[in-house]
């Protein structure tokens, strides 16, 4: 007997899940979510196969194999003209962990200052926690970090059932952590807390996805400043600020 396919975790959905070549759409060629998933973490968002391995919830032989035929569907591609979609595999969307009788609950962390997002990851002193139900707020509260950083701050959230953090500035390191411990990140956002959380579902939160922070120490301008334009992958800031892992 064959044994189940099992479902691998993926994060974020193509934007656009059609692209036309010069042969037309008969011999389009099928990129499945899930190799488009590992395309995402490993060429854009940087991560390493293991990291995806961990984000995704496979082992790094499974990881290595799906991104390899991904690379070879995306190269069949380009070379030949023709036509590719990206649909079908065996996937579950992280935002839609159910629990309950069908309710889908999630909680959302967002690094915290007086309202705004804070931009400093590693420096945070507070997280606003949201819990949601079916898309809705239905409670919210502010928590101290007690003087933990970088990397511990991980698993001070992975401790509380978080699954989202938005924030503004943050490094490698954190950002692996995060991975590790299966919560899903959005960087580079900026502004009033409750409102990105609101935008966040909604499917209209500005972020920027590249958004790391490589050096510590005072004024390295890596910081991102809203500026009134906010827009995803403009590789804005928020005050000016440095950032910190």
């Amino acid at each position: 007997m064959a044994r189940p396919a099992k479902f691998r975790r993926v994060c974020r959905l193509p934007l656009c899940q059609e692209f036309y070549g010069g042969k037309g759409n008969d011999s389009a060629i099928t990129l499945t979510v899930e190799e488009y998933e590992t395309i995402r973490l490993i060429d854009y968002m940087g991560f390493s196969q293991e990291e995806c391995g961990r984000q995704m919830g496979g082992s790094r032989a499974t990881i290595q194999a799906l991104y390899t035929e991904a690379r070879k569907k995306l190269a069949r591609f380009l070379v030949e003209g023709t036509s590719l979609k990206i649909e079908g595999g065996n996937y579950s969307l992280c935002e839609q962990k159910a629990k309950g009788k069908g309710e889908k609950r999630m909680k959302i962390a967002v690094t915290y200052d007086n309202g705004q997002v804070f931009q400093h990851f590693g420096h945070t002193e507070q997280f606003k926690i949201y819990e949601v139900e079916n898309g809705q707020i239905v409670s919210a509260e502010v928590v101290d970090t007690n003087g933990q950083g970088h990397g511990a701050l991980g698993g001070f959230l992975a401790e509380r059932g978080v699954n989202v953090l938005i924030c503004g500035g943050i490094g490698g390191g954190a950002r692996n952590a995060l991975a590790a411990a299966g919560i899903q990140l959005f960087g580079g956002a900026c502004g009033d807390a409750d409102a990105q959380v609101a935008s966040f579902l909604t499917g209209s939160l500005n972020y920027d996805p590249d958004v790391m922070c490589s050096h510590h120490g005072e004024g390295h301008g890596e910081g991102h400043n809203c500026g009134g334009h906010g827009h995803h992958g403009e590789g804005h800031g928020c005050g000016n600020h440095g950032c910190h892992a």
